[in-house]
């Protein structure tokens, strides 16, 4: 991760929660990140196949209200911090039996700055 990066995830997690974290504690972040958003996705599989469709569409996702209310919240962060493209690279799209679509995808940073803004707040 670039020094950038790192001082990018240090501002959001001053501004979301008012935490100091480190370079260790950013890859046990972006692990939890990423294992959450695949178990996003697995979830998001099965609701597209129980559907009948071959590509997971946005709507297959289950995200809560919690989890909605933390997306905007980065939103809202990310405006000052510039986040977003450095989560659009850490945010893994795991090997699935279904495809995303654009949409889908264009959406899992957006998610991985949700659950960043939620695990800060923990």
């Amino acid at each position: 991760m670039h020094v950038t990066s790192v001082a990018r995830f240090e501002h959001l997690f001053r501004a979301a929660a008012g935490l100091d974290i480190d370079k260790a504690d950013l890859k046990r972040y972006t692990d939890f990140v990423n294992q959450k958003i695949y178990d996003l996705l697995l979830s998001a599989q099965a609701a597209a196949k129980a559907n009948r469709r071959d590509v997971i569409q946005p709507h297959d996702l289950p995200l809560t209200k919690g989890l909605r209310k933390n997306i905007e919240r980065f939103r809202t962060l990310d405006e000052e911090i510039e986040l977003w493209p450095v989560l659009e690279h850490l945010a893994t799209r795991p090997r699935l039996d279904l495809d995303l679509s654009a949409d889908t995808e264009s959406r899992l940073p957006d998610i991985a700055g949700g659950l960043s803004v939620a695990l800060g707040r923990v």
